[in-house]
């Protein structure tokens, strides 16, 4: 390699650069300047890292792979987020993915920051085949019970889709429909169909909580989604219950008993 190529050139040229066997690469790892030693340093670990990405994906498309070389063609993975929170709905979707589809770092919502769930969201409401939701509120997660709300919250986003999918792959549970259907545990971190669910999922319901926390400002909604942190507890102390708390879960109960 030429002197002359300067670093940057180098640099420019080395982010064009997508496989290892590349010529351009290859005369680079020749080249005997610290610089161009430490960008082919940088590309490799990249390279890596993408691949490593790459291969994770493809980990998690397994049982969507499978079921595709069965014939079934339009699969809907479904997920809910909520069940642990005070306050705000238990929110479900069901969403199935088109053939081909790839996101690199796609994987359980809880895994993923706020940042890319959002971008992520974006990319998945745009390529979908089908998005459907499904929530039910605190009032009537206080009169079925939560796993009850969380079954019907599914099956709601289930009817909210805009076809009827082949086949359902669902995190942790078993729905009383008449399409076949697969359980998985950990199913948000097994399955890409699951996993762009919980994604879905959880940036509906977060979005929802950051808007009761302008009605209600004293609780922490924006940032706690409902959960029981300390900001939330003493909110509910000094300032009660709102329309939004779960009334039989046990720290809003215990409140509302010491009121009367």
């Amino acid at each position: 390699m030429k002197t002359a190529n300067s670093i940057k050139n180098i640099a420019l040229r080395l982010n064009e650069i997508k496989e290892p066997n590349d010529p351009f690469l290859r005369e680079c790892a020749d080249d005997n300047r610290k610089g161009v030693a430490d960008l082919v340093k940088r590309w490799t670990t990249n390279y890596q890292k993408q691949l490593a990405i790459r291969e994770r994906f493809e980990e998690m498309s397994m049982f969507e792979h499978q079921l595709q070389n069965e014939g079934f063609l339009e699969i809907a993975g479904i997920d809910e987020v909520g069940r642990g929170p005070l306050a705000g709905p238990v929110v479900a979707s069901a969403v199935i993915l088109p053939p081909g589809f790839y996101l690199p770092g796609l994987d359980d919502s809880k895994k993923v920051s706020e940042a890319k769930r959002e971008a992520f969201y974006s990319i998945i409401m745009e390529q979908a085949i089908a998005v459907g939701t499904g929530l039910i509120h605190s009032e009537e997660i206080d009169e079925i019970n939560i796993y009850q709300a969380s079954k019907k919250a599914m099956l709601a986003a289930i009817t909210d889709l805009n076809r009827i999918p082949d086949y359902l792959l669902i995190d942790a549970m078993e729905l009383a429909v008449p399409m076949p259907q697969m359980s998985l545990i950990k199913g948000d971190s097994r399955s890409i169909s699951i996993a762009a669910a919980s994604i879905v999922a959880k940036v509906t319901r977060d979005r929802m909580m950051k808007e009761y926390s302008v009605e209600y400002p004293n609780y922490g909604f924006e940032k706690n989604m409902g959960y029981g942190t300390a900001v939330h507890l003493s909110g509910l102390d000094q300032y009660g219950v709102t329309p939004w708390h779960r009334r039989s879960f046990a720290p809003v109960k215990e409140r509302l008993e010491r009121r009367t």
